[in-house]
């Protein structure tokens, strides 16, 4: 197989397939015959194809995909104008400390932000795909260490953490909307999903006007997703 037959096997498997396809997934659909070297120079190539088009390739935490170009996301919103949720302030809060200061107990969250953790704002992220249990502290009572997963990178278009945007004092405590800003900064790449059937859908990942601080009713009792009323020309 020439190195442009190779580029449409893989071309193919990256637009039908539902997520990100690792190395290892890419290298399967030749039996391994490709090195890992080899492969990066077809997929160099192939990003290269479509550089000028409205799909792009991109390498992300857990492996290569296709995503729509952050300059047609306003006509494809078009198609799609409803808005994913709105989450509160508490969940945004949240999810930035475990993002900058992984791995952290729910005490840590807690001292940090002053006020308790509600199980619903660690629930709601947790089956978001966004962080998880990757352990116990070994302290009295062993609580849980959360950190974030190679989920919440892919949503965020991100291969590593490295790439979060950098707070403007690390060692301060983590702001009030500090994530907001990181996820603003990294929004703009939309998700191509193509799935089994090759039919594109509107990604899941909130977009930097969705994720705008929602108010609080009360800090101890917080509302970990808040409803948002339908408006149209935003992107998915």
């Amino acid at each position: 197989m020439n190195t442009a037959q190779a580029r449409i096997v893989i071309e193919a498997a990256l637009l039908s397939a539902a997520q990100p396809l690792s190395m290892a997934d890419l290298r399967r659909l030749f039996d391994d015959a490709i090195d890992p070297a080899a492969m990066r120079e077809l997929l160099a190539g192939l990003r290269s194809d479509w550089t000028d088009r409205g799909v792009r390739l991109v390498e992300l935490a857990g492996g290569w995909r296709f995503q729509t170009a952050p300059e047609v996301a306003q006509f494809l919103a078009r198609l799609h104008p409803e808005k994913p949720p709105r989450y509160s302030r508490a969940v945004l809060e949240t999810l930035a400390i475990v993002a900058y200061r992984q791995p952290v107990t729910r005490g840590d969250i807690e001292e940090i932000r002053g006020v308790t953790v509600s199980s619903q704002v660690v629930r709601t992220l947790e089956e978001r795909g966004w962080i998880e249990v990757i352990g116990h502290k070994e302290v009295v009572g062993r609580p849980e260490l959360l950190a974030t997963t190679r989920q919440f990178l892919d949503d965020l278009g991100l291969r590593s953490l490295d790439e979060l945007p950098e707070l403007t004092d690390p060692s301060a405590a983590v702001p009030s909307g500090a994530l907001v800003e990181a996820l603003a900064a990294v929004a703009g790449a939309k998700p191509y999903a193509g799935g089994e059937t090759g039919a594109s859908s509107p990604p899941e990942m909130p977009d930097p006007e969705v994720l705008a601080l929602a108010p609080e009713p009360g800090e101890l009792n917080d509302n970990a997703v808040e409803p948002v009323p339908a408006a149209e020309g935003n992107a998915p």
